[in-house]
């Protein structure tokens, strides 16, 4: 038996699918697909907050240097309000590395739900839904590598077209897993 990826609650093998507790031998998969569900706005909001705030420290700076070019003080105290507006704009460096840092993550979890769909027994059903763009990819993934193993085992027989959605079409006998494109309504 073959592992292809394992976490606290996902393991794919090359026999089964374990999915929160639940086991799915994979041949009782007749075909495999995903399905990108709604959009989650908390994770555009959240985007859009980080970029306001790393612009903070540099509008706070840009409105120092105004500040000291409009006041009509001495020039130290002019150079102490410049010299300070530097710094709050140099703050911005590390402050956006971090922002940036969480911003990729965002991109990494995705905007959207993600589902995992099968064909079981002439049933459609939702075996998984993540917003985790990165952890359901390498699921996916995993499954689709188990099922071509699978596949490579019985005697070769015809593809099918690829199906939407990237899916390696696979068909074999009745019963065995496939990954494909949903199945036709």
């Amino acid at each position: 038996m073959v592992t292809y990826y394992r976490d606290a609650e996902v393991e794919v093998t090359s026999d089964r699918l374990l999915l929160g507790g639940r086991v799915y031998p994979l041949a009782a998969l007749d075909q495999v697909w995903h399905r990108r569900g709604a959009r989650q706005w908390g994770g555009l909001v959240n985007r859009g907050a980080l970029g306001i705030i790393m612009l903070g420290p540099l509008v706070a700076a840009t409105f120092g240097l105004m500040i000291a070019l409009l006041l009509h003080t001495s020039i130290a105290v002019t150079a102490a309000i410049v010299a300070g507006s530097v710094l709050i704009g140099l703050a911005a460096v590390p402050v956006a590395d971090l922002l940036l840092d969480r911003v990729d993550r965002s991109y990494d979890r995705g905007s959207h739900e993600l589902e995992l769909w099968a064909m079981i027994g002439g049933a459609q059903v939702r075996l998984l839904h993540l917003a985790d763009a990165r952890r359901f990819n390498q699921i996916y993934r995993a499954l689709q590598r188990a099922v071509e193993h699978g596949a490579a085992a019985p005697p070769a027989t015809p593809t099918a077209p690829a199906g939407p959605a990237s899916a390696v079409a696979r068909r074999r006998a009745p019963g065995a897993a496939s990954a494909a494109g949903p199945p036709p309504s």
